[in-house]
């Protein structure tokens, strides 16, 4: 069995985790081994637009890749606030780095209540207004604001593997990029 050694530009569990199974779904035949690692983003801790969350997620690939070269793939994964209407917006980006290629993509967005909303314009990270509106602990290492919000119907790993998956479209089909 071939082995893909995978670095997560992250140590949260979460991330580590849709990245190991969005990686053995589209590899199934491959043994994944995902390691998380600390790396700077290079953004703000909250990324308040598309812009500025794709950017952090590219700069954790590149930052993992830069400090653990001998991987075969880098993956950064960076939850993002937009406001492109009335209302807030979360969501995050997947960005996939190989030693010849990247891949990106997006995840579906949900709009977030008016008590976290107030709460991030007064300069709140989700991840705290999460814990500070639902009186929960550390939720963005667990379910996250998405998990909260669908009664975990959805938690934030689930909610974060489709997004790998589409980003490793131009890995799968190399002929095409």
């Amino acid at each position: 069995m071939e082995e893909i050694k995978l670095i997560v530009a992250s140590r949260n569990p979460v991330k580590i985790e849709c990245a190991e199974k969005g990686f053995s779904k589209v590899f199934p035949k491959s043994k994944i081994l995902a390691r998380g690692i600390a790396v700077a983003s290079g953004v703000a801790d909250q990324p308040m637009t598309d812009a500025e969350t794709l950017e952090g997620a590219k700069n954790r690939a590149e930052n993992a890749k830069a400090s653990e070269p001998e991987a075969d793939f880098w993956i950064g994964i960076e939850g993002g606030i937009a406001e492109p209407s009335s209302t807030m917006e979360a969501f995050a980006w997947v960005y996939i780095i190989s030693k010849d290629r990247n891949g990106k993509a997006r995840t579906a967005s949900f709009d977030l209540p008016p008590k976290i909303q107030a709460l991030i314009h007064e300069g709140i990270e989700l991840g705290v207004a999460d814990d500070m509106v639902f009186d929960r602990s550390n939720s963005k290492q667990k379910s996250g604001a998405v998990g909260i919000l669908t009664h975990d119907l959805i938690n934030r790993a689930q909610y974060y593997e489709p997004a790998v998956i589409l980003a490793l479209i131009p890995f799968v089909n190399t002929e095409l990029y």
